[in-house]
């Protein structure tokens, strides 16, 4: 089985970085949610827009390597490769921030992949790791890697008409955000993905 995970939001958590770094910062107060989008909620409420888009660039840039991983991702993405799978990352992110400093967004990105899913036995080795630019590259290299299943956050990109018919779409919805979707496998966290899957993994390796 070839199974395809984005990266953001989806192996990688943010949640407690954007708080804490907002906090130090002075961006916001102690109250806020410790949680991506009630940071970006409670800057944009009040008016604070580009704060948000300076702090994307410094978490998903200098701060990148103390993000953690979602509980679980770890151990599901290790059980798979155990069973013989082959594991792709393929997600879409700019390669500079919009605004702030020049942050290499790529290589901040692959340094977090080599860090936690690489190493003498990687879990995900460097050629399967993809970084695209624009949405439409992500389809693509989706496609082009073949995934019988792809694991991702948004719900648009899953549905989107590029997607390939014959993949498999799992959401990954830790926050329950989503009403369920024709179409969609949708899961709280990874050890229901990995539930769901591991029958059919051992099946087909």
């Amino acid at each position: 089985m070839r199974i395809g995970f984005d990266f953001d939001n989806t192996i990688v958590c943010y949640d407690r970085l954007f708080h804490d770094t907002a906090l130090k910062d002075g961006q916001i107060p102690d109250h806020v949610a410790v949680n991506k989008l009630a940071v970006r909620n409670y800057l944009r409420g009040i008016g604070r827009e580009d704060e948000w888009t300076w702090l994307q660039g410094r978490v998903y840039g200098a701060s990148m390597d103390d993000a953690p991983p979602f509980p679980g991702v770890i151990d599901m993405m290790t059980r798979a490769c155990s069973a013989g799978c082959a594991l792709f990352v393929i997600s879409h992110r700019t390669r500079y921030p919009a605004a702030g400093p020049a942050y290499d967004l790529h290589r901040a990105a692959r340094n977090w992949t080599d860090r936690h899913l690489g190493g003498a036995s990687p879990l995900v080795p460097s050629d399967r790791v993809f970084f695209e630019v624009t949405r439409d590259d992500k389809l693509r290299r989706i496609r082009a890697c073949g995934c019988d299943v792809f694991i991702d956050d948004l719900p648009e990109l899953l549905q989107a008409p590029g997607f390939p018919p014959a993949t498999e779409r799992i959401l990954f919805d830790p926050e329950n955000h989503h009403r369920k979707m024709n179409g969609l496998f949708t899961f709280p966290d990874w050890g229901a993905i990995g539930r769901h899957l591991e029958e059919r993994w051992h099946r087909m390796n």
